[in-house]
């Protein structure tokens, strides 16, 4: 039997002393549901992307750690994220993906609710052909909206409400990326992708971190972008990740490559990044295309990564979409026997979380860091005790 709660007094220490989070926050229900809580919902998680919803009226049912959630495109063209339940009974709204014509209308009793969330209408609520009633006050009973941001692409959700602003929160990833705050032109259904994989969503986090592997995992890619052209990308406590002093450009037979964004640079001509914005998004920036990847925990063992290719233009030609999302399907598909290896892993009775290379491991211990802090935030551990 697990003990619970687990002790992160050596996750915390610096990096040649710190190791890896315990065991249970890989296999355990109880940390799980912890980590549920305390990391992803009381922070700024990715859910989805704004192209998953493109039209007015679009609405996309979704689950996120069990919660069921509804997306949709409003109206007046914002996307909003609600709990896919009426205020009634609590029944599912909306079960399939599906254009909204009118209102979202309840299968149990009709009642019906504006793409904003406003109930508009309580059929027989006071009665046969009694709409309204004395107690049932409409403009109490909208949908429940989770506080939802979209930035390069991704929808963010703050379930539990509490989270600084996500332009508070996320400050210095906003400065940091400010040349590729412009529209972004999701692919379409070519260049959006998913992988099942058997493992805890924190170990491709880790694992998106570093550079480390990749002579040994990504021969291919290290073959032009050598281990050493990479360089660490941390900020304690914000966000960790890696960039390449090299990027090449991929090209068509004719020597045709997609647009650039415009706006950037001199540094982006042969540079790269990737930084996960902590707790569940893996973001990757070039001078001709960015990707998202966002982590949806299924359970403590399993895990989906929802991948998504954007461009400078919407009109980029689609034999070299479909050719770049191959290439990086197969990069991405490189990493699944590390980190389901790394799951089966912890499985090991006596494994102590690991220890990190002080030189290498950088951006993965500020991830076990940052993780561990949001756990002692939610478990009132004192400042002074850390």
């Amino acid at each position: 039997m697990t003990r619970f709660p687990t002790d992160l007094s050596n996750v915390r220490r610096p990096i040649d002393q710190a190791n890896g989070l315990p065991n249970p926050h890989y296999t355990d229900p109880d940390v799980f549901a912890e980590e549920r809580q305390a990391v992803l919902f009381d922070n700024w998680a990715g859910l989805a992307v704004d192209a998953d919803v493109p039209e007015i009226g679009d609405a996309v049912p979704t689950t996120f750690l069990g919660m069921p959630l509804l997306i949709v495109r409003d109206r007046q063209g914002e996307v909003r994220v609600f709990q896919n339940t009426c205020r009634h009974r609590g029944m599912i709204l909306v079960e399939e993906p599906r254009r909204i014509e009118g209102a979202i209308r309840c299968p149990y009793h009709s009642w019906c609710y504006a793409t904003d969330g406003r109930l508009v209408s309580t059929p027989h609520v006071g009665g046969p052909g009694q709409n309204t009633h004395a107690g049932i006050d409409r403009d109490l009973l909208g949908l429940v909206e989770i506080r939802s941001h979209i930035w390069m692409g991704v929808i963010f959700i703050n379930v539990s409400g509490n989270a600084a602003p996500f332009a508070d929160a996320h400050a210095d990833l906003l400065a940091r990326w400010a040349e590729f705050d412009k529209p972004l032109y999701h692919g379409g259904e070519d260049s959006r992708f998913q992988l099942a994989v058997a493992c805890n969503w924190k170990l491709a986090v880790e694992n998106y971190c570093e550079s480390y592997h990749l002579p040994w995992v990504h021969p291919g890619l290290n073959s032009y972008s050598r281990l050493e052209d990479h360089y660490h990308i941390e900020k304690p406590g914000r966000y960790s990740g890696q960039g390449t002093l090299v990027y090449r450009q991929l090209k068509d037979e004719d020597g045709n490559s997609f647009p650039d964004f415009n706006g950037l640079s001199d540094k982006w001509d042969t540079a790269a990044e990737y930084i996960t914005v902590y707790p569940n998004v893996l973001l990757g920036v070039h001078r001709d295309h960015s990707f998202a990847i966002v982590l949806v925990p299924e359970a403590p063992e399993h895990t989906v990564e929802h991948i998504h290719l954007y461009y400078a233009r919407p009109d980029t030609d689609p034999a070299l979409r479909a050719r770049n999302t191959a290439q990086w399907k197969d990069v991405f598909a490189e990493d699944v026997f590390v980190v389901e290896g790394m799951q089966r892993g912890r499985h090991a009775l006596t494994f102590d979380g690991g220890r990190f290379s002080p030189a290498m491991d950088g951006p993965t211990h500020l991830f076990h860091d940052w993780v561990a802090a949001q756990l002692e935030r939610h478990r009132g551990v004192p400042k002074a005790a850390e």
